[in-house]
């Protein structure tokens, strides 16, 4: 079971980071920070570009399927990149120290985006205005963090350093700070675990994981705070490792929902073409038999009724190809060989079909090629009055492509062909963002290939 499978690697990640955290308490002479000023600052921005990087994820995700989980998401970790970028990085750009509102605003603005992060696998339902939310929440969280600026740097004669000048123990507030992110961690790896064991969602897993890491890299600073702003501990690699792993976990979620919706509409597009293929013969079976039924001529229904059979078994056939390569139930190539094999059975055309292995395709890619390649040598059997074609599916130059060529009449390459089946293609070619290239001359046959993106 996968839930059982993620709690017995959490369980064996909890000991191993709880080990070496003890281990680092029970030896106090093992060091624990580093003084790496320019490390700090690499680790900071590796930080905040991680952080940036999975908010617009998260972003796109919610755009997709609307979720309002996936909106505090964004505006958590937009909340935690601004913060870190606008705090953390950019003063000390210039070889500065943080001044202490800058300091306390990073602090509070970490808090902020993690209580967004914390609350994101509480919260359920859709957003029907994905982008008019999405904005107001953006917005709302960038007025957030502005606000916490302004109090800090109103406040900032109040506030105690960050690092005393005279004691190597930090401040109690600063520990109180950081022992409350630790919680906020905590409570992100509880609810997304929770939210696992109930969907078993692939994210979540992902989620927990990355609130593992960013748990132990906030106790590693309660327990071994740092000495000064120029100093790296085992806290900030730990925090570049847990954004790494989100960022792995919401660009899989992504891609499992591109590949989700490619296979809705494929279904969709397969179910339009029973109803306006199969099911047409179907009632052109039905028609013929009722005629016989009611005494027509046997020799003149028969042959009707035998074409019109003949004709819904194959396209039954085509059916159950393409729904099984959208679904990934049959490997693509084998479905491709089988879909030839039955439009070729009649000995109508000829097809020569090349796959190179060493080509590797996704699974929208598939899909889409798939449909590519049956359009094409559609268009071939209906409209080229050709008697041999030839598929390919290769690479040259280091691009991917997909080549259908015929020998049939061909058409004037400078007049734009209307025909539905090529308007298909070149909307397929769009969607797996390729290039549609169409080479025709009246006599001589016509050549379309597709180069996928790189």
């Amino acid at each position: 079971d996968a839930y059982q499978a993620w709690l017995v690697g959490e369980a064996l990640l909890l000991g191993l980071l709880g080990a070496s955290l003890a281990l680092f308490l029970a030896h106090p002479s093992l060091p624990t920070t580093y003084a790496l000023p320019e490390l700090r600052l690499v680790l900071q921005t590796v930080v905040m570009l991680a952080a940036t990087l999975v908010a617009v994820l998260a972003a796109i995700r919610f755009s997709v399927e609307g979720r309002r989980s996936d909106l505090l998401l964004a505006c958590g970790f937009s909340v935690v990149a601004a913060s870190t970028l606008a705090f953390a990085v950019t003063p000390v750009l210039g070889g500065q120290p943080i001044h202490r509102a800058e300091g306390w605003t990073a602090i509070a603005g970490r808090l902020v985006g993690w209580a967004l992060i914390a609350a994101a696998p509480f919260v359920s339902g859709k957003s029907d205005r994905r982008r008019r939310s999405l904005e107001d929440a953006l917005a709302l969280a960038a007025l957030a963090l502005g606000s916490l600026w302004v109090l800090a740097r109103f406040a900032e004669a109040t506030l105690p350093l960050l690092v005393p000048a005279s004691s190597q123990n930090p401040p109690s507030l600063l520990t109180a700070a950081v022992g409350l992110q630790a919680l906020l961690n905590l409570v992100a790896l509880a609810g997304f675990g929770l939210r696992f064991r109930n969907d078993r969602a692939d994210l979540d897993r992902w989620l927990a994981l990355g609130a593992t890491l960013a748990l132990f890299a906030s106790l590693h600073l309660v327990f071994t705070p740092l000495l000064a702003s120029r100093y790296v501990s085992w806290s900030d690699f730990l925090g570049v490792l847990a954004y790494a792993v989100l960022l792995v976990g919401v660009w899989r979620a992504i891609r499992f929902a591109e590949y989700g919706r490619a296979v809705a509409e494929e279904r969709a597009r397969v179910a339009r073409d029973i109803h306006d293929g199969l099911a047409q013969y179907l009632f052109a079976i039905s028609t013929h038999t009722s005629m016989l039924a009611a005494g027509a001529p046997l020799a003149n229904a028969l042959p009707q009724l035998q074409a019109a059979a003949t004709s819904a078994q194959q396209e039954a056939r085509f059916a159950v190809l393409a729904l099984s390569s959208a679904s990934g139930t049959a490997p693509f190539d084998a479905a491709l060989r089988r879909y030839v094999e039955f439009l070729t059975a009649d000995g109508a055309l000829d097809v020569d079909l090349e796959l190179d292995p060493a080509v590797r395709l996704a699974p929208d890619e598939q899909i889409e090629v798939f449909r590519i390649v049956q359009e094409g040598l559609g268009n071939v059997r209906k409209h080229a009055r050709a008697r041999h074609a030839e598929v390919v599916i290769g690479e040259r130059a280091g691009k991917r492509f997909v080549l259908i060529s015929d020998d049939g009449e061909g058409f004037e390459g400078e007049v734009e062909p209307s025909g539905q089946g090529l308007k298909n293609i070149r909307a397929r070619t769009a969607t797996i963002a390729g290039d549609f290239r169409l080479r025709t001359q009246p006599g001589r046959g016509t050549a379309l290939e597709v180069v996928l993106r790189t």
